[in-house]
């Protein structure tokens, strides 16, 4: 039994990370609908194992195979795991490999002659149903180019809704994201957003799914400004447990947000929110990360900051750029305590940060060098020097540029004309 057919089969309902909402999340009827495979909780331990996570030992491996073999009974994802990760996990001999490829190919078989009878003795509707069944079930038990195959041939059926298009094109997304192909992950949630906009078939639960969708998108091309903003729109009403938990969801739209909200945001957003406080003893890393830049400890800041890696490290939306989360995180410590100061020795700074002087020397002149602090070093007296560019001359500056190039764009024109 294949576990794949409806929503209500109790497979997916045992699935207590992503079905309980655990502090948040709302109900959502679309989601209830949406396939549970592939699991992209699932993909998270297996992106743990390849990157050997703290906690990560043989007896998670043969887990994480066991789960491949017994539930999904996927024999040719067994094996492109296992050559990704330059193992045998000895769990499946070829010969038990290869029938499972037979019993999975005789069932997909069956899916398809369902899908013949109902386009001769039934409706559009039993010819979509019957689709859709043969794609969760690729989904689930094939390769990817199979079920993103499967999904192709729903897509391209004549009478598909608006809607159910959308729908399919989320779970092709996830199928593509799940073996960490995110470009053509991206493609397909691009594909969506145009007909949930332009096509009139987002209601609002989709185009609500869809943001988070596209901001764990943004999070991995790097874009996290335009992420975090995707994000923050949904922690209120979030209903994509189908992509991740509802405490992850968090973990993502605070970090994020950390970087590009203005501090006085960050207490009313982040520390006071209800629905981040509904999830705080889940994240404790985080949450004592952000509260320790808001309430300016900068010792507990870089404690935090070791402390917060090992979950960046072991989450597949965030691990991609581990050092460049690292990074600003880092860089925007040393901007706020400067902010302060017009001027402060090394000493003090070093002092605030529970650091020796020689490693704020080195970070504050590599942030220097890169154009990220607006500060200068004076190494003889051993101060920072902090030179804040002048917003209004900048402004004023930049009013003149254009002027000049308006003049220039006017005087062509009148040229034009007078002949």
């Amino acid at each position: 039994s294949m576990a794949v057919d409806t929503p209500e089969t109790p497979a997916p309902k045992e699935k207590t990370p992503k079905d309980k909402k655990k502090g948040g999340g709302q109900p959502s009827a679309s989601e209830e609908s949406a396939s549970p495979y592939p699991d992209m909780e699932f993909a998270q331990e297996i992106h743990r194992l390849t990157v050997k996570s703290a906690g990560v030992d043989a007896e998670y491996q043969t887990k994480v195979f066991k789960k491949i073999v017994d539930e999904l009974e996927n024999p040719s994802f067994y094996r492109l795991l296992q050559t990704n990760l330059s193992v045998d996990a000895g769990l499946c001999s070829e010969e038990k490999l290869k029938e499972m490829e037979e019993k999975n190919a005789a069932h997909a078989k069956e899916l398809e002659a369902k899908v013949e009878e109902a386009k001769e003795s039934a409706g559009d509707m039993e010819v979509m149903d019957a689709r859709v069944k043969i794609a969760r079930f690729a989904a689930k038990s094939l390769s990817k180019d199979e079920a993103l195959e499967a999904y192709k041939k729903l897509l391209e059926l004549p009478k598909i809704s608006s809607g159910k298009k959308i729908d399919a094109l989320m779970e092709s997304s996830r199928v593509a994201s799940f073996y960490g192909d995110s470009k053509k992950s991206a493609e397909f949630v691009d594909s969506a957003q145009k007909l949930a906009t332009e096509g009139g078939g987002g209601d609002w639960d989709r185009r609500n799914r869809l943001k988070v969708y596209r901001g764990l998108g943004r999070l991995l091309e790097r874009d996290i400004k335009g992420g975090a903003s995707l994000m923050l729109d949904c922690i209120a009403t979030f209903s994509c447990n189908e992509m991740c938990s509802y405490s992850s969801f968090i973990v993502y739209a605070t970090l994020s947000n950390l970087l590009n909200i203005p501090r006085p945001l960050i207490k009313s957003k982040i520390l006071d929110g209800p629905e981040i406080l509904s999830v705080a003893n889940e994240i404790p890393d985080v949450i004592k990360l952000v509260r320790a830049l808001y309430d300016c400890d900068y010792k507990a800041y870089l404690n935090a900051m070791v402390e917060v890696e090992p979950t960046l490290q072991a989450d597949r939306y965030l691990q991609p750029h581990l050092s460049y989360w690292m990074r600003e995180l880092h860089i925007m410590a040393h901007k706020q305590f400067l902010d302060s100061y017009q001027s402060v020795t090394l000493q003090a700074m070093a002092n605030s940060f529970g650091v020796s002087t020689d490693f704020i020397d080195y970070h504050a002149s590599q942030f220097i060098a890169a154009g990220r602090l607006s500060a200068k070093i004076d190494k003889f007296g051993g101060v920072i020097v902090t030179n804040r560019p002048d917003l209004k001359n900048a402004q004023y500056r930049e009013m003149i540029q254009k002027g000049d190039l308006l003049l220039n764009r006017i005087q062509k024109l009148a040229r034009v004309v007078d002949l």
